[in-house]
């Protein structure tokens, strides 16, 4: 886990459509000067196995994990919250969408991810992540 050093890590279920294609969503729109500052890495991979074993809370899920060792706050955060920490990395517009999302009481946010999330596996076929070479660099194992 040292080997990323201070870089966040957005941690998805690797054999779900939707959660494939929330990573390309965020490697197609993220700003020049942002790009290669987070990295990406599959629940069931060796990163997300060392990351659920360091933080009890993340037994069971299988949300996306926004995960970032410079946040002492708050350095994992799950489901609607993932997904806001997300935007906000986006800057621009995705941020402001970020900023009104967390205007809705968390319980709120959570079941309507929760809604979509039991369903992912069926709104989208598995497909693979076909990141460039540069792209590579980014995902942990």
């Amino acid at each position: 886990m040292d080997s990323i050093g201070r870089s966040p890590v957005l941690l998805y279920d690797g054999a779900c459509g939707v959660c494939a294609w929330s990573v390309q969503f965020v490697l197609q729109r993220e700003p020049p000067h942002r790009r290669g500052s987070l990295h990406f890495a599959p629940l069931q991979g060796a990163f997300g196995t060392e990351l659920r074993a360091r933080y009890p809370e993340l037994e069971g899920v299988d949300s996306v994990v926004w995960f970032d060792p410079a946040d002492r706050s708050a350095p994992v955060r799950v489901r609607s919250d993932a997904a806001l920490r997300t935007l906000r990395h986006l800057g621009g517009l995705w941020a402001l969408a970020s900023t009104l999302g967390r205007c809705v009481p968390r319980p709120i946010r959570d079941a309507v991810y929760r809604a979509i999330a039991t369903r992912r596996m069926t709104l989208a076929a598995p497909r693979c992540l076909l990141p460039t070479p540069e792209e590579r660099q980014r995902f942990l194992p």
